[in-house]
């Protein structure tokens, strides 16, 4: 009897190693800080890739980096432990953007932070990280000194683009490039896709109107968008 009383002692329940108080500012201010960070990417998101589950998880994993780190702590075992833990976790999902992953390496830096209750590091860091993310958005640093646009129009299959084309290219754009030529509608039609960049001041319905008066009145479009676009 006595050796299983002695067994028992050997299961401790380590909880009390942090104060209630602890725990609840390290959860609460991990998901407060994740919050604003989402908050940030949502605002300075740009283009038709926006994923409000993407959101969500950089909400999650900062609050769960927060708690993580807390356990940790500085016990070097726990860490080696979580590692094999981890491992076995794997991310079948592409990011999208370059840039979404470095807002999960910041909600992961903001988490780690925190759990270690480095607290006012992680309210300074946020705060001025955010401030830079949000002056980089507004004042569109770094951006493309190219506005290349796609544009596919639509010509009967018997013509010759560059013949076609030509001057109302010349009028309306910077440069050009064809992209790809090639038939659609079972050969009835052939299709030339080019990227562009328009002159100053060109208007791109003009632009379009004055294709379809050589064109047989076919399908023409011009992507005004700046995200990269498939072909």
């Amino acid at each position: 009897m006595d050796e299983l009383f002695k067994e028992l002692e050997r299961f401790k329940d380590l909880t009390g190693t942090f104060t209630p108080v602890d725990i609840a500012m390290v959860l609460f201010l991990g998901f407060c800080l994740s919050m604003v960070i989402a908050w940030v990417y949502r605002n300075t998101h740009r283009g038709m890739g926006y994923s409000q589950s993407y959101v969500h998880t950089l909400i999650i994993m900062g609050t769960v980096v927060s708690l993580i780190m807390l356990i940790i702590g500085s016990n070097i075992a726990r860490a080696f432990a979580l590692v094999g833990a981890l491992s076995i976790i794997r991310f079948r999902n592409a990011m999208k953007e370059t840039r979404d992953v470095g807002f999960i390496f910041l909600v992961m830096a903001i988490g780690m932070a925190v759990g270690t209750r480095f607290y006012m590091l992680a309210i300074f860091a946020s705060a001025a990280l955010s401030a830079m993310l949000i002056m980089l958005d507004k004042l569109d640093l770094f951006a493309p000194l190219a506005r290349e646009r796609i544009l596919r129009v639509q010509l009967p299959v018997d013509s010759n683009p560059e013949q076609s084309l030509a001057k109302i290219l010349d009028k309306h754009l910077y440069k050009w490039t064809l992209l790809s030529l090639e038939t659609i509608r079972a050969g009835i039609l052939q299709q030339a896709i080019y990227s562009v960049e328009l002159r100053k001041g060109t208007e791109p319905g003009i632009f379009l109107d004055d294709i379809r008066k050589v064109n047989d009145n076919n399908k023409v479009s011009l992507v005004l968008g700046e995200r990269q676009v498939d072909i």
